[in-house]
């Protein structure tokens, strides 16, 4: 059986997991339309996906945290239209991984800026639920847990709360956010490249790989 050098797996989902762009793209056309916003270009995702989109709200459309607030609740309501697995896909050989990681008797973890809801709909969906022990994500608000870095940290309690060793812990993601988060709670991160980042944003990441063969070879020996 396939061993791991890491006691425990934490995964980003939006760009490392899944790529849920084109249903992005569409419900953001469709809010900043409403809001008066213009609406982003393909090329201009990169600075939505990943932060929390409050965020995004305040340092892409310059709104004001209240605008921002009415905004991302309008958004979401789009989102639950659609049922939040709508126009969305798996990265090939991602979800063979976290199977094989799970085979191999290593837990895992979802640490996802996407609220938690949206994230089990996501797991759900493409049949991941027993391959995770916990799934994490940010609250609906995206105020009370929200940062990536308090998002790694509450996952990593939830594993410690159920007896998993998390004393070599990795997390797998794909923007700097994630790479920040990861390093101040002292987790090495894997960066993958087929998510939504800009050229350096993996720079202080432990690890970058271009490929699933390539993160599996990181994760599994």
């Amino acid at each position: 059986m396939a061993s791991s050098p890491y006691s425990c797996v934490l995964w980003d989902v939006d760009g490392t997991i899944v790529d849920a762009s084109v249903g992005i793209l569409r419900r953001l056309n469709v809010a900043l339309t409403h809001f008066g916003r213009p609406a982003p270009t393909r090329e201009e995702l990169t600075h939505w996906i990943g932060p929390p989109m409050f965020d995004s709200f305040q340092a892409q459309a310059a709104m004001t945290p209240e605008q921002a607030t009415e905004a991302v609740a309008f958004y979401r309501e789009l989102g639950k239209a659609d049922g939040y697995t709508t126009d969305i896909a798996t990265y090939p050989g991602v979800p063979e991984i976290i199977r094989d990681v799970h085979a191999a008797g290593i837990p895992q973890a979802t640490a996802s800026s996407k609220p938690e809801n949206q994230v089990d709909a996501i797991v759900d969906f493409f049949e991941l639920r027993p391959f995770f022990l916990t799934t994490v994500g940010a609250t609906p608000d995206e105020a009370t847990l929200a940062s990536k870095t308090d998002i790694v940290a509450e996952a990593l309690r939830r594993l410690a709360e159920r007896g998993v060793d998390v004393s070599r812990p990795v997390l797998i993601g794909d923007r700097h956010h994630d790479v920040e988060g990861g390093n101040a709670n002292g987790v090495p991160v894997v960066f993958v490249d087929w998510g939504f980042s800009d050229a350096h944003e993996g720079d202080e990441a432990a690890f970058r790989v271009t490929s699933a063969v390539e993160l599996r070879s990181l994760l599994l020996r």
